[in-house]
């Protein structure tokens, strides 16, 4: 049997060396003793917490916050159960110590997604069975303007993307409309090349509301990507072609 002390020596070195920053979470079973949900888990974790966070089993590529991976492989490595994370992961949920929202999930749900992180985090290879399918990955297509209006929604799932990852419109006039059904905040601008200045910039939407851009387009290769902290990093960008 692990002592008090002991174990929380083992939680105070994994909090130092995976929460230098704040974290997300999830977990097996509930630290109460009622079972954890892990698809309920990683829908959470991909909806609410993958645009701050990395970790590889879900498909997330967040930059804000740490990698989840990195953070926790060391002290697995040393030894450290997948238990120890899962209670890490849920304390920084309940009591963030860094920029992390407060509460960003709650009760039962702070469990799934801690559970769903102690589970996978530096764990290699794919999520299998329901884990694979509880997410949906996004199906990127391109479009063509109509009309001088061009449309490029952001993934309603909530997963850092657009569902265009590449467009073509006439030069001229153009509109370019980004619905945004998710809860995480999204928005998009449009700049000449890669890493010319932005030609116009929406606002900052979520749940349903729409980032609209109106520019004067001529023709050569521009670049929409969202402008919020680590979006673009994340790979929601995509490229348009000015004909």
């Amino acid at each position: 049997m692990m002592s008090r002390r002991r174990r929380g020596a083992i939680v105070a070195t994994v909090a130092a060396s995976a929460f230098a920053v704040g974290i997300a979470g999830c977990g097996g079973d509930d630290l109460k003793g009622n079972r954890a949900d892990l698809v309920h888990g990683k829908q959470l974790f991909v909806e609410r917490c993958g645009a701050c966070h990395t970790l590889a089993r879900a498909g997330t590529r967040g930059t804000a916050g740490p990698d989840l991976d990195t953070a926790f492989a060391q002290s697995l490595q040393d030894g450290f159960g997948r238990d120890t994370v899962r209670g890490v992961v849920h304390e920084q949920i309940l009591y963030p110590i860094s920029r992390m929202p407060e509460r960003i999930v709650k009760g039962q749900s702070a469990i799934d997604v801690a559970a769903y992180v102690g589970e996978v985090a530096a764990k290699p290879g794919e999520d299998e069975g329901a884990l694979a399918a509880a997410v949906r990955r996004v199906e990127q297509r391109t479009a063509a303007a109509e009309n001088g209006k061009l449309e490029i929604d952001a993934d309603p799932d909530g997963q850092l993307a657009y569902v265009v990852s590449a467009a073509t419109a006439p030069a001229g006039p153009l509109e370019i409309d980004s619905r945004n059904e998710a809860s995480i905040p999204h928005d998009i601008a449009l700049q000449e090349g890669t890493s010319g200045p932005d030609l116009g910039r929406g606002e900052t939407v979520s749940n349903g509301g729409v980032s609209r851009v109106s520019v004067d387009v001529r023709p050569g290769d521009y670049t929409f990507y969202c402008t919020l902290p680590g979006h673009r990093e994340a790979g929601m960008e995509g490229r348009l072609t000015v004909r």
